[in-house]
């Protein structure tokens, strides 16, 4: 196959924004997903999410519809607590922009 139907053109397309994130301060994650995901909020605006591995192969997440601001506050994101985790922001180029559709997917 050509190079331009497997990839298309060079251009940047904006299209949802992820943030990963590895710390040894658990109680310190979810804020800091927080502010990626704020400053990747120009990727998608569509719904946001954060999920955290507490350990064990127990994974906590929070996800909603709207931007960041309007989706995470300090009581939700006290909440979820672990080392790994993982911070999705969407511009939906498929499905519907639905919370079904909010990621992260666990």
């Amino acid at each position: 196959m050509e190079y331009e139907k497997l990839f298309g053109d060079d251009k940047l397309h904006e299209e949802c924004g992820v943030i990963g994130l590895y710390t040894n301060k658990p109680e310190l994650a979810s804020q800091l997903v927080y502010y990626g995901l704020f400053a990747l909020q120009h990727r998608g605006q569509e719904s946001a999410g954060i999920a955290i591995s507490t350990g064990g192969g127990h994974i906590d997440q929070h996800k909603g519809m709207g931007v960041v601001a309007e989706i995470f506050n300090n009581v939700n994101l006290r909440k979820l607590n672990g080392c790994v985790s993982i911070g999705h922001v969407r511009y939906s180029t498929t499905g519907g922009s639905q919370i079904e559709n909010a990621q992260p997917l666990v």
